[in-house]
């Protein structure tokens, strides 16, 4: 095994486990967002940015945005009248 063998090698294992790191941290990132920011669907967000992610990555940019997104807070009954 030549020297140009071995840094191929070590460069493909560079980028193995840096596309992994790229894909775990992009699964976790809006769910992590959500559950900072008090998100109150923080749980569905972090499926979401999951399921989407597995899935084609084509609705992930939309559970991120979701995961910005302020949900107004209920009125209490006290409030409405």
């Amino acid at each position: 095994m030549s020297t140009l063998d071995v840094f191929a090698w070590i460069v493909l294992i560079i980028l193995v486990v840096s596309a992994f790191a790229i894909f775990f941290i992009a699964g976790w990132l809006p769910g992590h967002i959500a559950k900072r920011r008090g998100h109150p669907y923080a749980q569905a967000v972090t499926v979401a940015g999951w399921v989407t992610l597995i899935c084609g990555f084509v609705l992930w940019p939309l559970t991120l945005i979701w995961a910005y997104v302020d949900v107004p807070a209920s009125r209490k009954p006290e409030q409405i009248r």
